[in-house]
């Protein structure tokens, strides 16, 4: 019989990993909660189904690579300007609160100034797999907690750097001067290396894409934006930065490139599966005996994580002036253990900075950390009590609303929630036909452009009833409510609902399935993308078959009974039956001179 070992010990994690995971989902457990239990249960200090850890380590360092690399794809370098002050504010405060808390922690704990800035390092870094995995499966990258996340996260991963540099340092008796000498020249000599690759990946990546889309090879384009995935962790990691952060600028160069979304659909499926095997090695180092043993340390140490640093982070995000629902909801995403924290404690303990007795429980807690991180990011967004107590200090650092003059005096006007791209289409259309409005939105790089260009749009929390109040929705024409973030929605509908029981309210949502949620929530019109780009998709491809449009028509509206009702008529030339006669009724629109329509 052929042994191969790391063949067995994947299929085992495989076949484990889909039992465990389906029997947890019957529970509404997250998927990768299930794939850490997985880990715990057949790692080696479990069950033991699973003992070369070391080749598994390796697979899931592929599945981080490939994972920032498609959270990368989902931004760009003209986006990551757009939230550099997160990046450099929000990172800066969180991870020196975090420090701060933990030196003070350590050191009245009876651990010198060195193993106290050790443990500091340590809590200030949380799980970029963990969370933005979550994120991206949530569709809030881009909601506001989702920005200071990323910003944070990423500030997070430039600082393993002098970290890693540092550990030895602390771990010396002397030569600290020359040491942090070494640490600072390291640090810029990352600086003009990344620099100097993004110069060169933007020029040279869209042209090498150009030449092997040229070959119409679907394997070769697959094997190219590998090569760049992997190359370019690589090349960053030899001037020391983490292969994690090299692989989320890899892909933040594709995505400023037209191929940005089909390399997004071929990474996927191997992205899906590293990163699987990426959540069970880590899972591996839980010790079921050493948390019996040290339950009420390791449960302390979990504490830490969970409230003390999800505290620290909320506080951070509140400062940088985020409303009290993206600062809670930051504080949770951040609050748990990071797997660069194990390259730390790995070497601490090799340097002989602490002894591993004193180790093992906090790598314990760090993992339950990230086991509860998933169950509370899911639970997060439907406890308020959070952001109620976060409103006296959101009012006391002075967050920002809406406080701009005339707003009482507005009547008649319709009140936009959200300027995303469909945001902006319904203001700018508004505008074009002299529509009174107001827009409310949480990006203050979005508000701030759209009001360099005379729109009305003002950086307010739609979540208040005193912005509403502001905005004057009982005398709006109507609300729209256009935002990312699906429990925020309804949050606002219902916010609209006590302000105003007849102001009529238009809803979007992803997906169908939310539709029954929002219209429960006080939604007058709930608008589903999934349906509606179902139903336009339907329209065009009956079109291209080259059905007349009354067939199309009553296709629609049958395919809308069954779904989703719109009192929007159906696009089309309509038809009039008068004695007997067909007569078409076309509505034509004449424009003023000089204001042709343009053709989409």
């Amino acid at each position: 019989m052929v042994h191969v070992p790391l063949l067995e010990e994947v299929a085992v994690i495989a076949g484990i990993s889909v039992l465990v995971s389906v029997v947890l989902s019957r529970f509404g457990v997250p998927a990768v909660t299930g794939l850490l239990a997985t880990g715990a249960l057949i790692g080696p200090n479990a069950v033991g189904l699973v003992t070369n850890r070391a080749d598994i380590e390796i697979l899931s360092e592929v599945g981080v690579v490939l994972l920032l690399f498609t959270i990368g794809l989902e931004f760009s370098l003209e986006r990551l300007k757009a939230i550099f002050k997160t990046v450099a504010l929000g990172g800066a405060f969180q991870v020196a609160g975090t420090m701060a808390a933990t030196i003070a922690v350590a050191m009245w704990a009876g651990f010198d100034l060195r193993q106290s800035i050790f443990f500091g390092f340590v809590f200030a870094l949380s799980s970029t797999a963990v969370v933005l995995r979550g994120l991206s499966e949530r569709r809030e990258l881009d909601a506001p907690h989702g920005r200071f996340i990323v910003g944070t996260l990423l500030f997070q991963d430039v600082l393993v750097v002098p970290m890693v540099l540092l550990v030895p340092v602390l771990a010396s008796a002397g030569g600290v001067s020359e040491a942090l000498l070494g640490v600072g020249m390291a640090m810029g000599k990352a600086i003009l290396v990344v620099a100097a690759f993004l110069v060169v990946a933007r020029t040279v990546v869209p042209r090498v894409l150009g030449w092997v889309d040229a070959t119409r090879n679907r394997e070769v384009f697959v094997l190219a934006v590998l090569a760049i995935c992997i190359g370019t962790a690589w090349a960053t990691a030899q001037t020391g930065l983490s292969l994690a952060l090299g692989a989320f600028l890899g892909g933040m160069v594709v995505a400023d490139t037209q191929y940005r979304h089909r390399a997004m659909g071929d990474m996927l499926p191997l992205r899906d599966v590293f990163v699987s095997v990426f959540f069970v090695s880590l899972g591996m180092f839980f010790d079921a005996r050493l948390f019996v043993e040290n339950w009420q340390t390791v449960l302390l140490l979990t504490a830490g994580f969970v409230l003390a640093k999800g505290f620290v982070a909320t506080l951070a995000a509140a400062v940088m002036k985020f409303p009290p629902r993206a600062a809670w909801l930051a504080g949770v995403g951040l609050a748990q253990f990071g797997e660069f924290g194990f390259v730390l404690l790995r070497m601490g303990q090799a340097e002989g900075l602490v002894p591993a007795a004193q180790l093992d429980p906090l790598l314990n807690a760090g993992i339950i950390s990230m086991f509860l991180t998933p169950l509370l990011v899911r639970l997060a967004p439907h406890v308020s009590a959070g952001e109620r107590l976060l409103s006296p200090l959101a009012r006391v650092l002075g967050e920002r609303g809406f406080d701009e003059p005339g707003a009482h005096a507005m009547h008649n006007h319709v009140v936009v929630v959200g300027y995303g791209v469909a945001g902006r289409l319904v203001v700018e259309t508004l505008k074009r036909l002299g529509i009174d409005y107001v827009g409310l939105e949480l990006n203050a790089e979005s508000v701030r452009e759209a009001q360099k260009h005379g729109l009305n749009i003002h950086y307010a929390d739609a979540t208040s009833d005193e912005t509403l109040e502001s905005v004057h929705v009982p005398g709006a024409r109507a609300v729209v409510v256009l935002i990312n973030d699906p429990s925020a929605s309804i949050r606002v509908v219902e916010a609209i609902r006590r302000t105003s029981a007849t102001v009529p309210v238009l809803l979007r949502t992803r997906y169908f399935a939310e539709v029954s949620t929002g219209e429960d929530a006080g939604a007058s019109i709930v608008v589903a993308e999934e349906i509606e780009g179902a139903i336009e998709s339907l329209s065009l491809v009956l079109g291209t078959l080259g059905l007349d449009s009354d067939t199309i028509r009553h296709e629609i509206d049958v395919t809308r009974q069954e779904t989703m009702v719109s009192s929007r008529k159906s696009d089309g030339p309509g038809v009039a039956i008068v004695a007997g006669t067909a007569i078409r009724v076309e509505t034509l629109v004449v424009a003023p001179t000089g204001h042709r329509r343009k053709d989409p």
